[in-house]
């Protein structure tokens, strides 16, 4: 599997560590159903899904690469401080 990252460009998904779901944070900081959601009831989608990855052997960056969980074909990547705006 190669992974796009935006600023090393097409590399091996050996260089990059999975850190799991890309998810929208709930609001606030208090204690609310949303936040029970959002860490403990996960969707497991056989399909196209957004995924955190860290660039540990290249540049440091955090993505968020789409990927499809089935075929394992990778879709696209952005920087993850691109979601974050």
């Amino acid at each position: 599997m190669r992974i796009p990252c935006p600023l090393c460009g097409d590399r091996d998904h050996r260089e990059f560590t999975y850190k799991g779901a890309a998810l929208t944070r709930p609001d606030g900081s208090d204690w609310s159903p949303a936040w029970d959601d959002y860490l403990h009831l996960r969707d497991n989608p056989a399909g196209e899904a957004d995924e955190y990855w860290w660039h540990g052997a290249g540049c440091g960056g955090w993505l968020v690469v789409t990927r499809n969980t089935v075929t394992h074909a990778v879709l696209g990547a952005r920087l993850a401080e691109k979601d974050a705006s």
